[in-house]
């Protein structure tokens, strides 16, 4: 063999003796308070009981053979009907702190410490949402189960976890000292989280009242829901809100995350006014919803087994659903639809992450537990934003609409209701200030001769060029309106002199014969006028209107005349 063969061999012989060391190696526990949390690293052991029915004496006398030693993420694989066994020795420790075991996993089903007393009896601590929180030996947001320390002599502890499905939170060691001052950083935390919730699901409520907008109601149902849901997640509402339905504790983040999605796809729809766009696809999303209220229904009689089978399924098709009708109404124009969905993108994302914990491809961690916090945090304020623009959009919408109905389209002056409505208040006001205002109604009579000489669209145009005159001669403070196709109105708001008075009609015939920017010098508007002083010739203003009306139309076709008086 040559000698760099016998190296190779040696180096190779080398890894494999480390690599054996290494997988060997034990780390020893030590509880110091200068460097907290203190992990259950490896210096622990695990064994999984496939019937859930050893006693803590039959697991104590378990050879060594049976046991693993612990990992710090390691994902241990349950089911309903087994339990996990977790062994430790806490060595001999200055016992000036008092210290805990800390399960950061609310939604555990139940975790139970066992210690050894000097007459060899082993006594239970039991913490979990199948126990209610006012029986656990530490209320808390997820389970803390005392740990005692001695100065002289280890103490052995057994741990047994119960759970539907797999199991990875990292188990460690706090003291109380520590557990306080974390505690206070989450806090802040959460309360900056539920004030924010709480904040959205208020103005929401009231936007909603306000503007008779059901998408407000449908997001202030969701970030109740979310809200809802997190508080579950996190241990803040079984410690608070339920702390003696241990059945509830169970089951409610499951059934509070179906109903939270269903809402959210609801909220989805009417944001994209999917109800006015496909009747086909509101019917889908509408029993998409629907089918979430079943399916938490569901969730809450069948077997914990099978709560996952039903869950898991529906958020991702709803998820799915949703996505599709964000795309579908962003791609018909929507503006809405795709700022939706850039906005739900974070919930979204970290949405797989405690299902990817549920499921045990990923172990408990800040993300799986904190994620969904986070990207709602970001969420919500973007939500709130789309829901203030389309409320915009809308009521601009809707200005519009009722503009058609007081506005010509054509030429943008007021209709004749607006005109009636107008005059009506010109009118109260002369005569409260005794002063005299002038009423004119306008036709024109040669769009019929125009059609003849300059063709049937220059005809058209006539009415709209004399709108603009007419709008040149009236003052701010005056009105004009189209009455009809070929008649006009117009409001001269008083006080007015005698003189002024008698001049409104003739300086609305003459604007009428100015010639017309780059057109022929005989395409001129010939205007026919009758005109009325108020309150002088009547207080009625639907009857004045008709009155002058009357005058215009017994004018003979061939009359030369242009102004006419109500009263001459």
């Amino acid at each position: 063999m040559r000698w760099w063969d016998k190296c190779r061999l040696g180096l190779v012989m080398l890894l494999l003796a480390w690599m054996a060391g290494a997988a060997t190696a034990r780390t020893v526990l030590e509880l110091d308070t200068t460097r907290q949390p203190v992990a259950l690293s490896d210096w622990g052991d695990s064994w999984t009981d496939p019937t859930a029915q050893a006693s803590p004496q039959q697991v104590a006398a378990l050879p060594d053979s049976a046991w693993q030693p612990t990992r710090q993420h390691a994902i241990y694989p349950l089911t309903s009907g087994q339990a996990l066994w977790l062994r430790f020795t806490v060595p001999p420790a200055p016992d000036a702190e008092r210290w805990y075991l800390e399960i950061p996993y609310a939604s555990v089903d139940r975790a139970s410490l066992f210690t050894q007393d000097s007459a060899g009896q082993w006594n239970e601590q039991r913490a979990g949402d199948a126990v209610p929180v006012a029986d656990w030996p530490v209320p808390h947001r997820h389970p803390l189960l005392p740990i005692v320390v001695s100065a002289e002599e280890p103490r052995r502890y057994l741990l047994r976890i119960d759970n539907a499905h797999s199991f990875s939170a990292p188990l460690a060691f706090v003291s109380e000292s520590f557990l306080y001052r974390s505690e206070q950083r989450v806090s802040l935390i959460l309360g900056i989280y539920f004030g924010l919730a709480g904040l959205a699901v208020t103005l929401s409520v009231l936007s909603a009242a306000s503007l008779r907008d059901t998408a407000y109601g449908l997001y202030g149902l969701s970030v109740a829901l979310m809200a809802l849901t997190q508080a579950c997640i996190t241990g803040i509402a079984g410690l608070h809100l339920w702390p003696g339905l241990p059945w509830w504790n169970d089951v409610s983040p499951l059934v509070l995350s179906v109903l939270t999605v269903a809402a959210l796809l609801w909220f989805c729809s009417a944001v994209v006014s999917l109800p006015e766009r496909s009747r086909r696809l509101t019917q889908a999303v509408l029993g998409m919803a629907g089918l979430g209220a079943v399916a938490a229904v569901a969730i809450m009689v069948v077997a914990p087994a099978l709560r996952f089978q039903i869950m898991v399924p529906y958020i991702a098709v709803s998820v799915l659903v949703g996505l599709l009708v964000l795309l579908w109404a962003w791609r018909r124009g929507d503006r809405f639809g795709l700022w939706l969905l850039l906005g739900s993108l974070p919930v979204m994302l970290a949405s797989g992450f405690p299902l990817a914990r549920i499921a045990g491809l990923i172990p408990v961690s800040f993300m799986t537990m904190h994620g969904m916090q986070v990207g709602i945090a970001f969420e919500l304020p973007v939500l709130l934003v789309i829901l203030m623009l389309r409320s915009q959009q809308r009521r601009e919408h809707n200005r519009r609409i009722q503009g058609l109905d007081r506005v010509d389209p054509a030429t943008g002056l007021i209709n004749g209701q607006v005109f009636a409505e107008r005059m009506i208040r010109m009118i109260a006001r002369s005569q409260r200030l005794k002063h005299q205002s002038v009423v004119l109604v306008i036709d024109v009579i040669n769009v019929n001769a125009i059609a003849r000489e300059f063709g049937r669209h220059s005809a058209e145009e006539l009415p709209l060029r004399v709108a603009g005159r007419l709008m040149s001669a009236a003052r701010e403070i005056d009105s004009v309106a189209r009455l009809s196709e070929r008649r006009f109105g117009m409001l001269v708001e008083g006080p007015l002199t005698p003189e002024e008075a008698a001049q409104c009609a003739p300086r609305v015939v003459a604007r009428g014969l100015m010639p017309f920017k780059n057109k022929p010098i005989d395409w001129v508007a010939q205007l026919r006028v009758a005109q009325a002083l108020v309150p002088l010739d009547g207080t009625d203003a639907q009857v004045v209107i008709e009155q002058l009306g009357v005058v215009l139309a017994t004018v003979p076709p061939d009359s030369k005349r242009a102004v006419f008086l109500l009263h001459e």
